[in-house]
């Protein structure tokens, strides 16, 4: 997954930064399964790794929102406040609809509910928690690695 996300934005440091949302969903998974009781199992892990493709979709979008705005000559601080407010809704709309799809399962409703709803619950808490963390601390810490790089660069040129 990394050498994709590397070759795809031609860089070894995005990807990393990407990657970082994955710990941010597993604040709102550890919430989640606190709050209602579930323990960790097979069926949460799985939860786990569908919820990171989903936190990692998330910032990917962010990224490439920021990559497009700045190859178009946007300064970076505007570039980076451009990303949480543009792509804010879309973001929000797709973390939501995941979420609400999630709901019945995650209440045990319907046949099977009752061996996937530990899958729905990870899911939908590291989601929530997920989607408002990735929207305001991967572009801070893309403008503030951007920063550091660009100082470091100066000083050795």
């Amino acid at each position: 997954v990394y050498m994709v996300m590397a070759a795809q934005f031609e860089s070894y440091f995005q990807p990393f930064i990407i990657m970082f949302t994955m710990p941010l969903s597993l604040i709102g998974v550890s919430f989640a399964l606190g709050i209602t009781g579930t323990e960790i199992s097979v069926v949460v892990i799985l939860g786990v790794i569908l919820l990171g493709g989903i936190v990692v979709n998330n910032g990917i979008i962010l990224i490439d929102f920021i990559n497009s705005q700045i190859s178009e000559g946007t300064d970076l601080d505007t570039a980076v406040v451009q990303a949480g407010s543009v792509r804010f809704r879309p973001i929000l709309m797709t973390a939501m609809t995941t979420i609400l799809g999630l709901l019945p399962l995650a209440m045990g409703i319907g046949e099977g509910s009752k061996l996937q709803s530990p899958m729905a619950i990870a899911v939908m808490g590291g989601l929530l928690i997920a989607t408002f963390l990735t929207l305001a601390v991967i572009p801070a810490i893309y403008h503030g690695s951007v920063k550091i790089m660009n100082r470091f660069s100066r000083k050795s040129t």
